[in-house]
């Protein structure tokens, strides 16, 4: 196994449901929370098989920008792909769009660590 590298991303759709609103709000729209969520989802299934048996990633970092809104029904496509690998540190481009509008982008940093603390 040689690990996480460049270029390795993961894609996939989801669809903005209810529970992915902000609660204060009357209209159905995908909160940021959700949507650092769903960024996070995609880089961990980016690199989950090349970091080996025994381990997985934590998220350490977050730089997004929420640039639009995504009503309740809208197909979400949210893409995630590494861009640096230093060691344990694995930095990735992330992106969630819909109909081809940009909801959110930006940078995520995860780290390597055991998948079962204190063995």
């Amino acid at each position: 196994m040689t690990g996480p590298a460049i270029g390795d991303n993961h894609s996939y759709e989801t669809v903005v449901t209810a529970d992915m609103a902000p609660p204060h709000l009357p209209v159905v729209v995908l909160s940021t929370p959700s949507m650092v969520m769903l960024m996070e989802m995609a880089s961990l299934r980016a690199v989950e098989e090349a970091v080996g048996p025994g381990r997985t990633t934590v998220g350490t970092h977050v730089d997004i920008a929420h640039r639009a809104a995504a009503l309740e029904g809208q197909t979400l496509v949210v893409n995630s792909t590494v861009t640096e690998v230093d060691g344990r540190r694995i930095v990735f481009e992330v992106k969630v769009t819909s109909e081809g509008k940009t909801i959110g982008e930006g940078r995520h940093e995860r780290f390597v660590v055991p998948d079962r603390f204190g063995d």
